[in-house]
């Protein structure tokens, strides 16, 4: 029993750090790219029926937003929230997320509705753009707003009783774009860039690691983490147990999620898609590596990481490993 608490114990402190370490490297991240675009003249005020003072600017831009708009996943909503502490709603999520990388917009979504230039489809949408909604039965107009990260997918905070979280678009009624309307000079891709911006310059697939972490809400050093732990970035590794790819997944659970754990891009994203979905059923990082590892029937039987030495080993590890990466 004392060696499962000592287990339970270095968990929590490796998690504690790295949400610690995670949340340096947002400030820091936004600092920096407030700090470039200040200096090249890109930031301003998105005021309601115009454009921004944004002018040319590359395309990290979009990276940057995804990446700070991660930072406030599992807040809970708030009807009239500005405050993280507090709580968000969808228009003070997305006010809140563009002033932290030095970008005034207007405080409700019927407002930010008006800010920036028209986007004509969701097929021309880029990541960073504003998604908007007429949810209303009152013809009240434009009511609900998310922040699109590509794939169809956004982030936003839905409705009371939920979190901010990453979610499907569907068919938006209008999309605003207040970012740049340039591309990258350097035809970098702005996954590219925000692979260079943490933890992962050097590690193998990073751009495939901060894409999928950006589109499925999950920290991509986490994702590297666990390759490093399952497979060693090995796209060949196969295990005792009948285990394949880089992600290391059972042949049930990949046919179960539709993916080709020997395609690398594949098995990342579906294990970012998988470790979210376990993280959404047991509430945190370590039971859903746990269930990752073990099975989620395990955790539920058990209430918690399973006494099993492989399971608590491969939690350590890989949350050790994702500390290094953040």
């Amino acid at each position: 029993m004392e060696g499962m608490t000592a287990v339970q114990g270095r968990i929590a402190e490796i998690q504690n750090r790295i949400l610690m370490l995670s949340a340096n490297r947002t400030s820091s991240t936004s600092a920096a790219w407030s700090g470039a675009a200040a200096a090249a003249g890109l930031t301003g005020t998105a005021a309601a029926g115009t454009s921004t003072s944004l002018g040319a600017g590359d395309g990290s831009a979009g990276a940057a937003v995804v990446a700070a708009a991660s930072k406030y996943l599992g807040v809970p909503y708030a009807w009239g929230g500005t405050d993280p502490a507090s709580g968000l709603d969808c228009s003070g999520l997305v006010q809140r997320v563009y002033k932290d990388l030095g970008i005034d917009l207007p405080r409700t979504s019927a407002q930010q509705a008006t800010s920036g230039t028209p986007v004509a489809s969701l097929a021309e949408a880029r990541p960073g753009d504003l998604v908007f909604f007429d949810n209303s039965s009152s013809r009240a107009g434009i009511d609900h707003v998310g922040i699109y990260i590509g794939d169809g997918k956004m982030i936003a905070a839905p409705q009371a009783g939920d979190v901010v979280k990453v979610q499907s678009v569907g068919n938006p009624d209008l999309i605003r774009r207040v970012l740049p309307d340039t591309p990258a000079a350097s035809g970098a891709p702005a996954t590219a860039a925000a692979a260079r911006g943490s933890g992962l310059a050097g590690v193998p697939y990073s751009d495939l690691f901060a894409a999928a972490g950006a589109k499925h809400g999950i920290e991509p050093g986490l994702l590297a983490a666990v390759a490093k732990t399952e497979s060693n970035f090995s796209s060949s590794a196969v295990s005792a147990a009948g285990a394949t790819g880089l992600m290391q997944f059972m042949p049930a659970t990949a046919r179960g999620l539709g993916i080709d754990p020997a395609d690398p891009a594949s098995a990342i994203d579906g294990a970012a898609r998988y470790l979210r979905q376990l993280t959404d059923q047991f509430g945190s990082t370590s039971l859903a590596l746990a269930a990752y590892n073990a099975g989620p029937g395990t955790v539920s039987r058990y209430g918690g990481v399973p006494p099993y030495g492989e399971t608590q080993s491969f939690v350590t590890k890989v949350l050790t490993a994702a500390e290094a990466y953040s």
